[in-house]
């Protein structure tokens, strides 16, 4: 497997959608932002944020929570397994076959990506679980760990007759490790 260049993408903004009373106790600097590990989540377990996007943080948070809110952070990538980059899909190929090899042989089902919407797989369990065998090789393969995942979500409706283009496609990134996180901040008027 080829080497993936570490901090191949400058710093980032990002937002955090979530419910007020964690932004606050974020902001305030009682708690951190708590990793998501559900086995639906697309870039794998990881402190999820928006990249260059508060209004389709608070978006996500107006859907999911009683009182929504925004938390930016600045952040560097440190080593991201970039999913935008060309040749990194070869590593997810790799890791797909060790999650279907595992499966078979514990005689489980493999993982499946689940609740299309418009096309697209809203819950990515298998998607999930080949990234975290990614992870899970690099670590048995002594290669350094990937502080972050980076990918493109397409999600929603097309944007007119004939587009390719979807009306809620984001760029999310996955936080795994946390010293990631420069620093959070206020988001005027969503929090």
């Amino acid at each position: 497997m080829p080497r993936r260049p570490h901090n191949s993408l400058g710093p980032l903004v990002l937002y955090h959608g979530c419910d007020k009373e964690v932004a606050e106790s974020v902001l305030l600097g009682k708690e951190p932002l708590k990793p998501s590990e559900n086995d639906y989540d697309w870039l794998g377990h990881g402190i999820y944020f928006w990249v260059d996007s508060p209004d389709r943080a608070l978006d996500w948070a107006k859907a999911r929570r009683k009182t929504p809110s925004v938390v930016g952070a600045f952040a560097y990538p440190g080593h991201c397994l970039n999913l935008t980059d060309y040749g990194v899909m070869n590593e997810l190929a790799l890791a797909y076959e060790a999650t279907k090899k595992i499966s078979e042989a514990a005689g489980t089902p493999l993982p499946e990506n689940s609740s299309v919407q418009n096309g697209i797989f809203m819950k990515r369990q298998l998607d999930c679980a080949v990234i975290e065998m990614v992870h899970e090789i690099r670590k048995e393969e002594r290669m350094d760990a990937y502080d972050t995942v980076y990918g493109v979500f397409e999600e929603g409706n097309f944007v007119y007759p004939g587009a390719a283009f979807k009306d809620k496609t984001h760029v999310q990134i996955a936080i795994r490790s946390p010293a990631m996180i420069l620093g959070y901040f206020r988001v005027e008027g969503m929090t």
